[in-house]
């Protein structure tokens, strides 16, 4: 009792709100004093009133006081007054709950309900507890590999030094670099096992220790039920035992029985958040390694292992803390078991014993076999999703090529591989089934054999057979767990040894360039010897730079395609890694990337980048940017949600967001890559005078640009010129000049363009001219018309915000296909109030509830009709046989003795034998329908999957995240490939255990009729309650996962750009809220099935109660084989319940994987890829000639026409050039060409055939496009250039001689066999044009389309392109969308289109003369 005082005041000065232990100390108390209360009354009631008042009387106080002290121990205290105040708005309920509510999972109810009568929201998840949120997890993981990883890095650094010194002395660099790998690698072999498991176990051990101890508690508990077993069969058989032992041991029997089940669901509690925790912890890891990492370390992580890595591999460990403690549990079961089995049945057991090891070799080795092909499909996987990634990002050009097939192709090969293996490890599993199913049985024939037949008077009877089988089913799950938890434990660490290697990448090294403060007067930027490469074992690609940049100047570098522009930007950004030499980069950075990067948020959002907002300066910023005019066609302004990539921006959008970010951050230094490629002249022009000229925004800071743009040359004040990395020439443009170097050669080439230029700097009259032109670009005429960028009209931006939230729902497609009128930009600003609005689409009625039948039928059609139908016939006959097994061993066991044995021993044996073989027969055979079953499954699913979504128009890609679509190939398809058959094997086998335990129950005990029906209602209540908040949990928990991975994905994409800026910290933070946010809604389901599970096995224990306490009631009348029979049963009833109820909503929440394939084969298509009837004939067309009539094109029925009334008749062999402001419809017009976007009136015909009236690739295989960005796919350059094999060599070796790309490839060790990276990242963006060029080259079509092809390119290849072009593409009609005029001067015919009109047509010349639109853009470009 003291002590008890001790812990209240103890606990109350923790501020511990209900005690646990106080709560088991009041019960017991209260128990002791019960037994004495009642002894005492009934003495007293016996002998009259001998006894001592006064202590009778104290009792009953005290006896009293220990039930309030009881009672109030169950109710919680008010949180002490010295607590921190929680600010939060929804806390978890978890903390403020009674210790009987804790243990019992109440305190989830609430929400239970809640969830039960309307679908769950975001809105009404409780906020994670602080010890599972982010900040704190992660920061302590990350300290501890840390420390782990600088341990092990010590060693092998003192011997990287000692060769690299001479290789610098100028050995050949080959060899020494090849043997400094190897002293590298071979040590840290021994010693970079940072061994990450050691640190996983310091930072989440000391909580996961606590369920070792619940573990235990639960394995002694459970061979309490076989031994009350036998306790009431000794009841039952002795007929003279008094009543109240039978009602003891039942009360027993269901006291024990649900102590087991608290003790199990708080150790699975504890593992499940340790689960959570890992994974959090894991991914928080990986992203913030990811940003540091350097670029040769990216390069062997392709994006898509790195997301699986936070994907599948995290996974793997959330599933791995659940079972790990089965390593020590299944064994130590194992050995109770078998003592309890040597008393009961002896030396027999020995046999049972034997049978059982001889099976642990054999699982062991399919374990290991499993973990090879496991092995085998990830890197299948990882391959199909890396090339799902790319043809995903690169959707457009494989459309415009017609390539989809080629690409189908490449797909449809690793997966047939993947399936191979699949196949493979399905028989694997089919075999383990039979074993895993088949063992308990061996087990129990060959002991009962041995024992009766080593012994005449050896008797089976009920006890012995009855209690052995107990054990037996006790035994059997350690013994099917340990194969399960060692596989598991494979994967985990084939897990761990990728996240040790991700982890261990080198990473950039922050000191290799002195970012100081500006103070020295040496100048902002100061190269000295610098020697730069990508990575450490490559050959330096910028050698021996030397440079400064004083602070506040304007250096331009300049140079040919490929030379190292870009490279030179990133060695200043420490983006690369430095040999040798000196680099100082003084202040801040900001950085314009060649190619924009674009986040998915706001507009205001992507420019202000974290920057504090100020109105006065974001204004200027925009104005100077020329993004005003944009802004006011975006639907909801500045506030409209930016696509993925940007896909509702056009490049030239793009590129100026991107500078506006620069601008507004105010750094000191600017790194600007090409920033004026991808805009038109003009905007270029207002660009370069307002932000980036000696009259810009800019003009005290110092700038470095790289620029292919001769025309600004003169306003620089150095000009940096490379060649094949070094720096050639620098100097100002007139020192240059007089140099007469290389420099001079080249812009003599382009001297007449420079002069204009230059005239327009001098002559104040034509200054005064561009000003009306820029107030010109914001008049109201200007807005009116909406633009078209890239394809995607800006006003798609609302249903892409609604859409954007619900990303991951699958309703989304059905809510922004309707027409949502948009007339009237206040309209359009509604979605933004109403950011709610998306949460009603997301419960969409069908999503929730029972939408299941047609999708079970979906996935059984899939499987095939008459498999299904086999399997379910084989598992019927399964349990038919294992029932009969065992009701033939109660006959057996009731047999009479005579003499001390039992007669028929031999004819019992064999039949029982028997039923056990067709029992073995029959599992194998479902085992096996069920996994061939489910790859012809997931074959055609797969292959449904991808062709539906390869047929999608452009319009689906553009407004659904790649991020979902690579989610459906990757998350969804692995559920139906690995984890839907197991579920079913196990559902199916699951539910016909329950109906046998029922019968078997009932046939012994009738009685039993009244009780299991309220039962199983109660248990089917229980169940469905549960069912409608879970799966809504899971739901939430996967919509909220997309985002993780879609930013996850953005932030490798722009990294640099992340760098550069130094927002690392902020990304950083942004992950972790979105891991948060997954997490929130996945807590929430693991202690929903915590508190289903307690709920379900009471239901369990009360049938084991019933059970029991009838056969107690009728014992006079039953045999004792059949009471063993009865209870036996139903001490397994509880394991299958639970085992049922996980199934089935495990079942439920997978299948979905199968409705979220199916979903995309209910979306609208393309045309038909090819017609028949129709196909032109394959020399078609003949002369080139491109008639539009009366053309008009729209991105969605609701929206207006952006291109209307187009009437032009261009003949064979024209060359046509296509201007006009951006957002005129200048792509549109080649978008309406190849049919990406069907006519909305009249038609285009070419050569005498409607193009409407044909197969789609019919038409994109006859006509070439050059297109805008340039896409390669990852594979050799042969494949990009010709994925059908349809060209020899030597054709290849043409087309790349025209694209003047020969030299370089032919510098290239692998020639044409060159891999590219993903992206093709490992070409400059010039290069990669000159491929596409030669992609063009090689299909030699009539018609051919350039889309503003060389924006990247500098003006010498842009020259020979052109050349390249005239001469080979002379008998062909090219169409030209241009934004350098000089290109199309010496065209045919010139169009200019004007808000999807053309308003001027006609030669060059002409136009000029009419001094029309035409004749001002060519002023502005200083052509005239």
């Amino acid at each position: 009792m003291l002590l008890a005082t001790f812990l209240i005041q103890y606990e109350r000065i923790k501020g511990v709100q209900s005690s646990g232990v106080m709560t088991i100390f009041w019960f017991i108390s209260l128990l002791c004093a019960t037994v004495i209360f009642i002894s005492k009354i009934k003495h007293a009631l016996n002998m009259g009133a001998d006894e001592d008042a006064f202590r009778y009387s104290t009792f009953c106080i005290y006896f009293v006081l220990v039930l309030v002290e009881l009672i109030l121990c169950c109710f919680p205290e008010q949180p002490p007054l010295f607590s921190e105040t929680v600010n939060d708005p929804n806390p978890c309920p978890e903390f403020s709950a009674s210790f009987l509510s804790r243990i019992t999972f109440w305190w989830i109810t609430g929400l239970m309900i809640q969830g039960y009568r309307k679908p769950l929201e975001a809105k009404d998840l409780w906020s994670l507890n602080k010890d599972d949120k982010s900040e704190e997890i992660v920061p302590g993981l990350a300290r501890n590999w840390a420390k782990e990883w600088s341990k092990t890095k010590r060693q092998p650094v003192n011997m990287l030094y000692a060769p690299k010194k001479q290789q610098k002395s100028g050995d050949s660099n080959g060899d020494v670099t090849e043997e400094v790998e190897a002293l590298i690698i071979k040590p840290s072999q021994k010693s970079s096992e940072a061994s990450l498991f050691k640190v996983l176990y310091k930072t989440f051990g000391p909580y996961f220790l606590m369920s070792f101890l619940f573990k235990a508690a639960h394995d002694l508990l459970m061979f309490t039920g076989p031994e009350i077993l036998r306790l009431l069969l000794d009841f039952v058989g002795n007929k003279a035992a008094p009543n109240w032992q039978g009602y003891f041991y039942t009360v027993l029997l269901f006291v024990c029985s649900c102590l087991q089940t608290l003790i199990l669901h708080q150790y699975f509690h504890i593992c499940f958040v340790t689960g959570m925790r890992l994974k959090t912890a894991i991914v928080g890891v990986i992203y913030r390694k990811a940003l540091v990492i350097t670029n040769s370390a990216r390069k062997t992580s392709t994006v898509g292992e790195i997301v699986n890595l936070m994907s599948v591999d995290a996974q793997r460990f959330m599933d791995l803390a659940t079972y790990i403690n089965m390593v020590w549990s299944a064994p130590f079961q194992v050995i109770v078991a078998l003592y309890l089995l040597w008393r009961n049945l002896g030396a027999s057991v020995l046999a049972g014993v034997a049978v059982m090891v001889l099976l642990v070799p054999i699982n062991a080795v399919m374990a290991v076999k499993t973990k090879t092909y496991q092995v085998a499909q990830m890197k299948s996987k990882d391959n199909r999703i890396k090339l799902m990634n790319e043809i995903l990002n690169g959707i457009k050009v494989l459309k415009l090529y017609a390539w989809e097939l080629a690409f189908r192709e490449k797909v449809l090969e690793i997966r047939q591989k993947e399936l191979q293996v699949l196949k493979k490890s399905a028989y694997l599993a089919a075999v383990a089934t039979f074993t895993w199913v088949c063992a308990p049985f061996l087990v129990a024939l060959s002991t009962f054999s041995v024992y009766v037949l080593i012994d005449e008077t050896h008797v089976l009877d009920a006890q012995k057979a009855f209690v052995s089988l107990a054990l037996f089913n006790i035994l059997r799950f350690p013994l099917n767990m340990l194969p399960m938890v060692i596989s598991n434990i494979v994967e985990a660490s084939v897990s761990l040894k990728r996240l040790r290697v991700f982890l261990s990448h080198e990473e950039l090294d922050p000191d290799s360039i002195v970012r100081g403060p500006i103070k020295e007067a040496e100048g902002c930027i100061v190269v000295k010897n610098a020697t730069f490469s990508w990575a450490k074992t490559d050959l330096p690609l910028l050698n021996s730079i030397n440079f400064t940049v004083p602070e506040g100047s304007l250096v331009a570098v300049v140079g040919q395609v490929g030379c190292g522009k870009s490279s030179l930007l990133s060695a200043l950004l420490g983006e690369m890694d430095k040999k040798e030499g000196y680099v100082v980069v003084k202040g801040s950075v900001a950085y314009v990337p060649q190619q924009a990067w674009v986040q998915n948020a706001t507009l205001e959002d992507n420019i202000i980048f974290g920057r504090e907002m100020s109105e006065g300066r974001y204004k200027r910023v925009i104005e100077a940017c020329a993004l005003l005019p944009d802004i006011e066609i975006l639907p909801s302004g500045d506030k409209t949600e930016i696509g993925e990539k940007g896909v509702n921006l056009s490049g030239g959008q793009k590129q100026r967001v991107s500078l506006a970010r620069a601008v507004y951050c105010n750094a000191d230094v600017y790194l600007l890559d090409d920033p004026l490629s991808a805009v038109d002249a003009h905007v270029g022009k207002h660009i370069f005078e307002r932000v980036i000229g000696p009259k810009g925004i800019l003009k005290n800071k110092t700038r470095v640009l790289v620029t292919h743009a001769i025309n600004y040359l003169p306003q620089m004040d150095t000009i940096l010129v490379m060649t094949d990395g070094e720096i050639s020439e620098m100097g100002s443009y007139q020192e240059l000049l007089e140099q007469d170097g290389a420099f001079a050669e080249f812009l003599r080439t382009y001297a007449n363009t420079e002069q204009t230029m230059e005239n327009s700097e001098s002559d104040p009259s034509l200054e005064g001219t561009i000003q009306p032109l820029e107030t010109d670009i914001n008049s109201p005429s200007a807005k009116e018309g909406k633009p078209i960028e890239n394809g995607v009209l800006a006003n798609e931006a609302p249903g892409k915000l609604m859409h954007r939230q619900l990303s991951n729902s699958s309703t989304y497609s059905r809510d922004t296909g309707k027409p949502q009128h948009q007339s009237s930009t206040a309209e359009l600003q509604k979605p933004l109030a109403e950011k709610n609005s998306w949460k009603m689409m997301e419960a969409d009625t069908a999503k929730t509830g029972r939408v299941k039948a047609s999708v079970y039928w979906e996935y059984m059609k899939a499987i095939g009709l008459f498999m299904s139908f086999l399997a379910i016939f084989l598992f019927m006959c399964n349990h038919i046989a294992a029932l009969s097994s065992n009701y033939w061993l109660s006959l057996w066991t009731d047999d009479p003795v005579i003499n001390g044995t039992q007669r028929n021993t031999t004819l019992r044996l064999g039949v029982y034998g028997a039923l056990g073989i067709s029992q073995g027969i029959a599992v194998f055979g479902y085992s096996m329908v069920v996994s061939i079953g489910g790859i012809l499954a997931s074959r055609h699913l797969h292959l449904n999957l991808l062709h539906n979504v390869l047929r999608s128009p452009m319009s689906f890609f553009e407004r659904t995240p790649s991020g979902n679509l690579v989610n459906r190939f990757s998350k969804e398809i692995d559920t139906i490939d690995s984890a839907i058959p197991p579920i079913i094997k196990m559902f199916m086998g699951s539910t016909f255990n329950v109906i046998g335990a029922c019968i078997i129950i009932l046939l012994a005990t009738p009685i039993a009729a009244v009780i299991i029906p309220p039962l199983g209602l109660l248990y089917f209540f229980v169940q469905r309650f549960y069912v409608a908040t879970s799966r809504q949990l899971k739901r939430l928990e996967s919509v909220s996962r997309s985002p993780v991975y879609s930013h996850f994905n953005e932030t490798l994409l722009g990294v640099s750009v992340i760098r550069a800026f130094e927002e690392q910290k902020r990304f950083i933070k942004q992950n972790d809220m979105k891991v948060d946010e997954n997490q929130k809604a996945y807590y929430p389901s693991i202690v929903a099935n915590r508190w289903l599970a307690v709920r379900l096995e009471f239901v369990g224990n009360c049938i084991v109660l019933f059970a029991a306490l009838f056969a107690v009631i009728a014992r006079t009348k039953l045999s004792a084989g059949l009471v063993g029979l009865s209870v036996s049963y139903s001490l397994q009833i509880t394991a299958y319940l639970n085992w049922l109820v996980r199934m089935s909503s495990d079942l439920e929440t997978n299948i979905v994987a199968v409705e979220r394939v199916k979903e995309y084969a209910e979306m609208e298509k393309e045309a038909e890829w090819s017609i028949e009837q129709t196909a032109p004939a394959s020399s078609w067309p003949e002369e080139g000639k491109v008639e539009f009539r009366g053309y008009g094109l729209r991105y969605r029925e609701d929206l207006d026409l952006v291109l209307k009334n187009i009437n032009v008749a261009i003949n064979g062999g024209e060359k046509i050039g296509i201007v006009g402001r951006t957002g005129a419809g200048k792509s549109s017009l080649t978008l309406g060409l190849f049919r990406i976007n069907e006519a909305a009136e009249g038609e285009i015909i070419i050569d005498g055939i409607n193009i409407a009236k044909i197969g789609l690739h019919d038409l994109r295989f006859k006509i070439t496009i050059i297109p805008q960005d340039p896409v390669l796919f990852s594979g050799s350059l042969r494949m990009n250039l010709d994925p059908f094999n349809q060209h020899s060599d030597e054709d290849l070796w043409r087309s790349l001689e025209l694209a003047h790309l020969k030299n370089f490839v032919s510098s290239l060790p692998d020639k044409l066999n060159h891999e590219c990276a993903e992206g093709g990242e490992n070409l400059s963006v010039g290069q990669r044009q000159l491929v596409c060029l030669a992609r063009a080259l090689l299909r030699k079509s009539k018609i051919l389309v350039l889309d503003e092809a060389t924006a990247a390119v500098d003006l010498e290849t842009d020259k020979l392109i052109q050349s390249t072009i005239k001469s080979q593409f002379e008998e062909c009609t090219v169409l030209t969308i241009a934004h350098r005029l000089n290109t199309i001067m010496d065209y045919t015919r010139v169009l200019v289109l004007e808000r999807g009109e053309v308003v001027e047509c006609g030669t060059p010349d002409q136009l000029l003369q009419e001094k029309g639109i035409f004749y001002s853009m060519a002023k502005d470009s200083g052509l005239v």
